[in-house]
């Protein structure tokens, strides 16, 4: 596929480049976009292809993508910065805020809650898709659910439940949704373009995906994976203006892919974000450690869980252990190098089956650190 690659790279990364453009040559791209920063600085930043399906808009430098789970990571500073001002701790039970919760056995830690031990990875209830769009709604079904394996002895990847109960708490606490607050305390004030929901009047700017190819990569098919991911209210709508512009911490994050690599910035450089310090030392070392590390029940492979973010000790993120980072859905993803102080995020509009370790994101990776 011959495809009009745009933005630059720093010189000594041309690698990454080529294997940007031989990812459009193998004809697995119909559209993608690339950033890599280094300590703050943009180092690679890429894009080409399509941002429509039907091929007549071409992806531009400021185009709009939906990253999805990668999102969650994002959510999650939102949580630290509520205990760095004193609100909560990651270690509190999880009923000192939320005290409907703990029903059926739920009483946890907002930590382990926030690593998927949960065991409300969906909700078993056949329900509307479209209740999903009401927030405090779904956390009552949440608070009111039967957990599907006994919450603290495994993690089980809550595709969508996890942003509801991290939003609920940041409600509880300063009777705001999560979305407004990451608007207000971070996107804002550091001017970076990214949206847990995406505004209606930013939406002629979206990148349209295209669904996968194949049926997704899930191994053997139980019933808490169908609950995560399958029945038919699984997950929200995924197009129209109300479903983009739902403000869901799970999967709705939207914006440029530089925007998502700043932010995986805050994993890469200690809690700083072009300078300014936006989680304490500390209180990344209480996101970052390890909550819960096995097979987990839903993603049907090895997961080191921190508090929201996935850490990268079995190495999905490429060569650093350290590394902190995120899928998304179709093969989206970001993470941050705290050793080599890299952010890295990716984002296609081909969608595939992948639900972990996109071959595209892969070789990408694999190119980067080649140069570094």
């Amino acid at each position: 596929m011959s495809v009009n690659i745009q933005g630059f790279v720093a010189n000594g990364f041309e690698a990454v480049l080529e294997q940007f453009k031989a990812n459009f040559d193998q004809g697995l791209e119909h559209g993608a976009s690339l950033c890599v920063q280094r300590a703050g600085e943009t180092i690679v930043n890429l894009w080409g292809g399509y941002a429509d399906r039907a091929k007549t808009n071409l992806w531009q430098e400021n185009s709009l993508v939906q990253f999805f789970s990668a999102t969650k990571p994002m959510s999650a500073l939102v949580l630290g910065m509520l205990q760095d001002r004193g609100f909560l701790n990651f270690d509190d039970p999880i009923s000192d805020l939320w005290s409907e919760f703990t029903q059926h056995g739920k009483d946890i830690t907002i930590a382990e809650a926030l690593s998927h031990q949960s065991g409300v990875c969906g909700l078993a209830k056949p329900m509307e898709q479209t209740e999903w769009f009401d927030l405090h709604k779904i956390a009552e079904k949440i608070a009111d659910a039967e957990p599907l394996w006994e919450p603290k002895t495994a993690s089980g990847y809550h595709p969508m439940t996890h942003g509801y109960i991290a939003n609920e708490l940041v409600y509880r606490v300063l009777g705001q949704d999560l979305a407004d607050v990451f608007a207000a305390d971070i996107a804002r004030p550091l001017d970076i373009e990214f949206y847990i929901g995406l505004p209606e009047e930013l939406q002629n700017r979206y990148v349209q995906f295209l669904p996968p190819r194949e049926l997704p990569e899930m191994g053997k098919i139980t019933e808490i994976k169908k609950i995560a991911f399958l029945k038919k209210w699984s997950v929200p709508p995924r197009v129209g203006v109300e479903a983009l512009s739902a403000k869901i911490p799970s999967n709705n994050g939207c914006g440029t892919t530089k925007a998502l690599a700043s932010l995986y910035g805050v994993y890469a450089n200690d809690g700083y974000i072009e300078g300014q310090e936006i989680i304490s030392k500390s209180t990344m070392q209480d996101m970052t450690k390890t909550r819960i590390r096995g097979e987990d029940l839903v993603l049907n492979r090895e997961i080191d869980w921190a508090a929201g973010v996935m850490r990268n000790t079995t190495l999905t993120f490429g060569p650093e252990p350290k590394t902190l980072g995120h899928a998304g859905r179709g093969g989206a993803c970001g993470f941050g190098d705290p050793v080599r102080n890299i952010s890295f995020a990716y984002a296609p509009s081909q969608h595939s089956n992948a639900i972990v370790g996109d071959v595209r994101a892969n070789a990408l990776i694999t190119a980067l650190y080649g140069c570094l």
